[in-house]
Protein backbone atom coordinates (compact mmCIF):
# COMPACT_ATOMS: atom_id res chain seq x y z
CA UNK A 1 0.00 0.00 0.00
CA UNK A 2 1.67 3.19 -1.23
CA UNK A 3 1.26 6.40 0.79
CA UNK A 4 2.26 9.79 -0.61
CA UNK A 5 3.34 11.27 2.68
CA UNK A 6 5.87 11.21 5.47
CA UNK A 7 6.02 8.40 8.04
CA UNK A 8 3.84 9.15 11.06
CA UNK A 9 1.46 11.50 9.26
CA UNK A 10 -2.29 10.94 9.21
CA UNK A 11 -2.28 9.11 5.83
CA UNK A 12 0.51 6.80 7.02
CA UNK A 13 -1.30 6.03 10.29
CA UNK A 14 -4.55 5.39 8.40
CA UNK A 15 -2.78 3.11 5.91
CA UNK A 16 -1.30 1.03 8.71
CA UNK A 17 -4.63 0.75 10.51
CA UNK A 18 -6.41 -0.42 7.35
CA UNK A 19 -3.52 -2.65 6.25
CA UNK A 20 -3.52 -4.49 9.56
CA UNK A 21 -7.22 -5.27 9.16
CA UNK A 22 -6.78 -6.33 5.54
CA UNK A 23 -3.87 -8.58 6.46
CA UNK A 24 -5.98 -10.33 9.07
CA UNK A 25 -8.88 -10.78 6.64
CA UNK A 26 -6.84 -12.03 3.68
CA UNK A 27 -4.22 -13.93 5.67
CA UNK A 28 -1.48 -12.12 3.75
CA UNK A 29 0.87 -9.33 4.82
CA UNK A 30 0.09 -5.81 3.57
CA UNK A 31 3.22 -3.65 3.50
CA UNK A 32 2.90 0.14 3.76
CA UNK A 33 5.49 2.15 1.81
CA UNK A 34 5.68 5.93 2.22
CA UNK A 35 6.86 8.05 -0.70
CA UNK A 36 6.93 11.65 0.61
CA UNK A 37 7.33 14.88 -1.30
CA UNK A 38 6.60 16.11 -4.81
CA UNK A 39 2.90 16.72 -3.99
CA UNK A 40 2.23 13.00 -4.43
CA UNK A 41 3.46 12.96 -8.05
CA UNK A 42 6.01 10.18 -7.52
CA UNK A 43 3.62 7.89 -5.66
CA UNK A 44 0.83 8.37 -8.17
CA UNK A 45 3.08 7.80 -11.18
CA UNK A 46 4.50 4.64 -9.64
CA UNK A 47 1.10 3.13 -8.90
CA UNK A 48 -0.34 4.19 -12.27
CA UNK A 49 2.41 2.19 -14.01
CA UNK A 50 2.16 -0.86 -11.70
CA UNK A 51 0.70 -4.21 -12.73
CA UNK A 52 -3.11 -4.27 -12.28
CA UNK A 53 -3.07 -7.49 -10.28
CA UNK A 54 -4.35 -6.32 -6.89
CA UNK A 55 -0.95 -6.42 -5.24
CA UNK A 56 -0.27 -2.69 -5.49
CA UNK A 57 -2.69 -0.26 -3.85
CA UNK A 58 -2.50 3.43 -3.07
CA UNK A 59 -3.99 5.67 -0.45
CA UNK A 60 -5.40 8.39 -2.71
CA UNK A 61 -5.98 11.95 -1.51
CA UNK A 62 -7.80 14.97 -2.89
CA UNK A 63 -4.39 16.61 -3.36
CA UNK A 64 -3.18 14.10 -5.94
CA UNK A 65 -6.58 13.28 -7.44
CA UNK A 66 -8.14 16.77 -7.73
CA UNK A 67 -5.86 19.64 -6.69
CA UNK A 68 -2.71 18.59 -8.57
CA UNK A 69 -4.52 18.26 -11.92
CA UNK A 70 -5.95 21.74 -11.46
CA UNK A 71 -2.61 23.38 -10.60
CA UNK A 72 0.10 21.48 -12.47
CA UNK A 73 0.44 20.94 -16.20
CA UNK A 74 3.04 18.15 -16.09
CA UNK A 75 1.51 15.47 -13.89
CA UNK A 76 2.31 12.51 -16.16
CA UNK A 77 -0.70 10.67 -14.71
CA UNK A 78 -4.45 11.05 -15.15
CA UNK A 79 -6.46 10.63 -11.94
CA UNK A 80 -9.62 9.79 -13.88
CA UNK A 81 -8.19 7.06 -16.13
CA UNK A 82 -5.02 5.68 -14.52
CA UNK A 83 -6.61 4.30 -11.35
CA UNK A 84 -9.40 1.93 -10.35
CA UNK A 85 -11.31 3.40 -7.37
CA UNK A 86 -11.95 0.93 -4.54
CA UNK A 87 -13.66 3.01 -1.86
CA UNK A 88 -13.43 6.26 0.02
CA UNK A 89 -12.09 5.89 3.55
CA UNK A 90 -12.12 9.18 5.47
CA UNK A 91 -12.67 12.91 5.23
CA UNK A 92 -10.03 15.16 6.82
CA UNK A 93 -11.38 18.59 7.87
CA UNK A 94 -9.11 21.50 8.68
CA UNK A 95 -9.49 24.16 11.35
CA UNK A 96 -8.74 27.87 10.95
CA UNK A 97 -6.38 28.69 13.81
CA UNK A 98 -4.91 32.03 14.91
CA UNK A 99 -2.55 33.07 17.71
CA UNK A 100 -4.27 34.93 20.59
CA UNK A 101 -2.04 37.92 19.79
CA UNK A 102 -4.08 38.54 16.64
CA UNK A 103 -6.84 39.71 18.98
CA UNK A 104 -9.87 38.02 17.41
CA UNK A 105 -12.14 35.39 18.91
CA UNK A 106 -14.61 34.71 16.09
CA UNK A 107 -14.50 34.21 12.34
CA UNK A 108 -16.47 37.41 11.84
CA UNK A 109 -13.92 39.40 13.83
CA UNK A 110 -11.08 37.88 11.78
CA UNK A 111 -12.77 38.82 8.51
CA UNK A 112 -13.33 42.38 9.76
CA UNK A 113 -9.67 42.66 10.80
CA UNK A 114 -8.42 41.36 7.45
CA UNK A 115 -10.69 43.74 5.55
CA UNK A 116 -9.45 46.67 7.62
CA UNK A 117 -5.82 45.77 6.85
CA UNK A 118 -5.77 44.45 3.26
CA UNK A 119 -2.52 42.66 2.48
CA UNK A 120 -1.11 43.18 5.98
CA UNK A 121 -1.82 39.71 7.38
CA UNK A 122 -0.02 36.48 6.51
CA UNK A 123 -1.37 32.95 6.45
CA UNK A 124 0.56 29.73 6.31
CA UNK A 125 0.01 26.47 4.48
CA UNK A 126 1.62 23.04 4.33
CA UNK A 127 3.01 23.93 0.90
CA UNK A 128 2.06 25.24 -2.53
CA UNK A 129 -0.96 23.33 -3.79
CA UNK A 130 -1.74 21.80 -0.39
CA UNK A 131 -5.29 21.58 0.93
CA UNK A 132 -4.35 24.30 3.43
CA UNK A 133 -3.32 26.60 0.57
CA UNK A 134 -6.44 25.98 -1.52
CA UNK A 135 -8.80 26.25 1.45
CA UNK A 136 -7.53 29.71 2.39
CA UNK A 137 -7.39 30.91 -1.23
CA UNK A 138 -11.03 29.88 -1.66
CA UNK A 139 -12.02 31.32 1.72
CA UNK A 140 -10.31 34.65 1.07
CA UNK A 141 -12.02 35.03 -2.30
CA UNK A 142 -15.37 34.04 -0.82
CA UNK A 143 -15.31 36.59 2.02
CA UNK A 144 -13.44 39.31 0.13
CA UNK A 145 -10.14 39.62 2.00
CA UNK A 146 -6.53 40.02 0.83
CA UNK A 147 -4.03 37.98 2.84
CA UNK A 148 -0.46 36.94 2.00
CA UNK A 149 0.50 33.29 1.54
CA UNK A 150 3.54 31.82 3.33
CA UNK A 151 4.06 28.21 2.13
CA UNK A 152 5.87 25.88 4.52
CA UNK A 153 7.25 22.39 4.05
CA UNK A 154 4.48 20.58 5.89
CA UNK A 155 2.01 20.96 8.71
CA UNK A 156 4.59 21.02 11.52
CA UNK A 157 6.26 24.13 10.14
CA UNK A 158 2.82 25.70 9.66
CA UNK A 159 2.05 25.22 13.35
CA UNK A 160 5.46 26.61 14.31
CA UNK A 161 4.71 29.69 12.22
CA UNK A 162 1.48 30.22 14.13
CA UNK A 163 3.19 29.79 17.49
CA UNK A 164 6.01 32.22 16.71
CA UNK A 165 3.69 34.82 15.21
CA UNK A 166 5.38 34.66 11.81
CA UNK A 167 1.89 34.12 10.38
CA UNK A 168 -1.43 35.33 11.72
CA UNK A 169 -3.65 32.48 10.51
CA UNK A 170 -3.64 29.06 8.93
CA UNK A 171 -5.95 26.18 8.08
CA UNK A 172 -4.40 23.18 9.79
CA UNK A 173 -5.20 19.53 10.25
CA UNK A 174 -6.76 19.09 13.69
CA UNK A 175 -4.27 16.78 15.49
CA UNK A 176 -1.24 19.15 15.25
CA UNK A 177 -3.17 22.03 16.86
CA UNK A 178 -5.80 20.35 19.03
CA UNK A 179 -3.89 20.48 22.33
CA UNK A 180 -2.73 24.04 21.57
CA UNK A 181 -6.33 25.08 21.02
CA UNK A 182 -7.57 23.31 24.13
CA UNK A 183 -4.85 24.97 26.23
CA UNK A 184 -5.58 28.41 24.80
CA UNK A 185 -2.22 28.83 23.07
CA UNK A 186 -4.07 29.02 19.74
CA UNK A 187 -7.65 29.98 18.95
CA UNK A 188 -9.89 28.00 16.64
CA UNK A 189 -12.23 30.14 14.56
CA UNK A 190 -14.05 27.55 12.46
CA UNK A 191 -14.03 24.10 10.85
CA UNK A 192 -13.74 23.82 7.07
CA UNK A 193 -16.46 21.20 6.55
CA UNK A 194 -20.25 21.41 6.69
CA UNK A 195 -20.24 19.28 9.86
CA UNK A 196 -18.49 20.03 13.12
CA UNK A 197 -15.57 17.82 14.09
CA UNK A 198 -15.96 15.35 16.94
CA UNK A 199 -12.43 16.30 17.96
CA UNK A 200 -13.37 19.98 18.44
CA UNK A 201 -17.13 19.86 18.99
CA UNK A 202 -17.38 23.43 20.31
CA UNK A 203 -15.79 24.97 17.21
CA UNK A 204 -18.43 26.12 14.69
CA UNK A 205 -18.24 25.43 10.98
CA UNK A 206 -17.55 28.22 8.51
CA UNK A 207 -21.14 27.81 7.33
CA UNK A 208 -22.46 28.33 10.85
CA UNK A 209 -20.28 31.43 11.04
CA UNK A 210 -21.88 32.97 7.97
CA UNK A 211 -19.85 31.70 4.99
CA UNK A 212 -22.61 30.01 3.02
CA UNK A 213 -21.83 26.70 1.33
CA UNK A 214 -18.23 26.53 2.53
CA UNK A 215 -17.35 22.83 2.71
CA UNK A 216 -13.76 21.83 1.92
CA UNK A 217 -11.65 18.93 3.14
CA UNK A 218 -9.17 16.39 1.92
CA UNK A 219 -10.81 13.05 1.24
CA UNK A 220 -8.66 9.93 1.46
CA UNK A 221 -9.59 6.73 -0.33
CA UNK A 222 -8.13 3.55 -1.72
CA UNK A 223 -7.32 2.91 -5.39
CA UNK A 224 -5.55 0.32 -7.52
CA UNK A 225 -3.97 0.64 -10.98
CA UNK A 226 -6.48 0.91 -13.82
CA UNK A 227 -7.36 -2.46 -15.26
CA UNK A 228 -7.38 -4.29 -11.94
CA UNK A 229 -10.06 -7.02 -12.28
CA UNK A 230 -13.46 -6.09 -10.88
CA UNK A 231 -13.56 -9.23 -8.74
CA UNK A 232 -10.42 -8.06 -6.92
CA UNK A 233 -11.80 -4.53 -6.56
CA UNK A 234 -15.01 -5.91 -5.06
CA UNK A 235 -13.14 -8.01 -2.48
CA UNK A 236 -10.93 -5.09 -1.48
CA UNK A 237 -13.93 -2.74 -1.33
CA UNK A 238 -15.80 -4.96 1.12
CA UNK A 239 -12.72 -5.63 3.24
CA UNK A 240 -11.66 -1.96 3.39
CA UNK A 241 -15.13 -0.86 4.46
CA UNK A 242 -15.17 -3.47 7.22
CA UNK A 243 -11.75 -2.25 8.31
CA UNK A 244 -12.85 1.37 8.63
CA UNK A 245 -15.96 0.37 10.56
CA UNK A 246 -14.04 -1.82 13.02
CA UNK A 247 -14.67 -0.21 16.45
CA UNK A 248 -10.97 0.07 17.32
CA UNK A 249 -10.08 1.54 13.92
CA UNK A 250 -13.09 3.88 13.97
CA UNK A 251 -12.10 5.22 17.39
CA UNK A 252 -8.53 5.83 16.21
CA UNK A 253 -9.76 7.57 13.06
CA UNK A 254 -11.91 9.89 15.17
CA UNK A 255 -9.00 10.63 17.51
CA UNK A 256 -6.97 11.76 14.49
CA UNK A 257 -9.59 14.37 13.59
CA UNK A 258 -10.88 12.40 10.62
CA UNK A 259 -14.44 11.36 9.77
CA UNK A 260 -15.34 8.00 8.20
CA UNK A 261 -16.37 8.09 4.55
CA UNK A 262 -16.50 4.48 3.35
CA UNK A 263 -19.38 4.30 0.86
CA UNK A 264 -18.17 1.92 -1.80
CA UNK A 265 -16.59 1.89 -5.24
CA UNK A 266 -19.34 3.64 -7.21
CA UNK A 267 -19.72 6.49 -4.75
CA UNK A 268 -15.97 7.02 -4.56
CA UNK A 269 -15.56 6.96 -8.35
CA UNK A 270 -18.27 9.62 -8.66
CA UNK A 271 -16.70 11.66 -5.86
CA UNK A 272 -13.29 11.67 -7.56
CA UNK A 273 -14.85 13.09 -10.73
CA UNK A 274 -16.83 15.71 -8.79
CA UNK A 275 -13.81 16.73 -6.69
CA UNK A 276 -11.70 16.96 -9.84
CA UNK A 277 -14.19 19.27 -11.53
CA UNK A 278 -14.78 21.36 -8.40
CA UNK A 279 -11.11 22.18 -7.83
CA UNK A 280 -10.49 22.75 -11.54
CA UNK A 281 -13.32 25.27 -11.58
CA UNK A 282 -12.08 26.99 -8.43
CA UNK A 283 -8.49 27.23 -9.64
CA UNK A 284 -9.63 28.70 -12.96
CA UNK A 285 -11.91 31.17 -11.20
CA UNK A 286 -9.16 32.32 -8.81
CA UNK A 287 -6.51 32.23 -11.57
CA UNK A 288 -4.18 30.17 -9.40
CA UNK A 289 -1.21 28.67 -11.19
CA UNK A 290 1.99 27.05 -9.99
CA UNK A 291 3.38 25.68 -13.21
Amino acid sequence: MIVAGAPGGNPDVLARLVSQQLAEEFGKPFVVETIPGSNGFLAARMVASSAPDGYTLMLSESGMMAINPALFSDLQYNPLTDFAPITGLVEVPTVLAVPPSVGVKTLGEFIELAKSRPGALNYGSGGLGSIHHLTMAIFAARVGIKINHVPYRGGTELVNGLMTGEIQAGWSGIPPVQSLIESGRLRALCISTARRSKSLPDVPTAIESGVDGFDYAATIGLVAPAGTPQAIIARLEAAAERAVHDPVVAARISSLGMAERAKGTEEYANFIKQDYERFRSVVQELKLQIR
